[in-house]
């Protein structure tokens, strides 16, 4: 892990949804869950058919996503490519659902 010029973003945070927010909404299925640190939203790994983290990245500019599965415990720059320690993991509300 290394650290980045954008930790100053990262915020405690109330996840958007107890999944990808998008592919709640149009049904889809995804593999694993981001969660921006700068305003909660939970979106979709790029593995995912949508890449939903990404493009809520892409939109809004916010640098540092939580990887938001049990256990995963790091997180990664969009800007800088890397991955960064994060200073807290946030913690899951409820039971996630889990698809593929």
């Amino acid at each position: 892990m290394t650290t980045c010029s954008h930790a100053d973003a990262i915020r405690e945070v109330t996840p958007s949804a107890r999944g990808c927010e998008e592919c709640l909404k149009i049904g889809s299925e995804w593999l694993h869950l981001r969660l921006c640190r700068t305003c909660g939203h939970v979106g979709c790994c790029d593995q995912s058919p949508h890449r939903h983290a990404t493009t809520h990245f892409r939109a809004t500019q916010h640098p540092i996503v939580e990887g938001y599965d049990p256990s995963e415990e790091w997180g990664w720059c969009y800007v800088d490519e890397a991955f960064i320690d994060l200073p807290d993991q946030t913690p899951q509300q409820g039971p996630m659902p889990r698809y593929y």
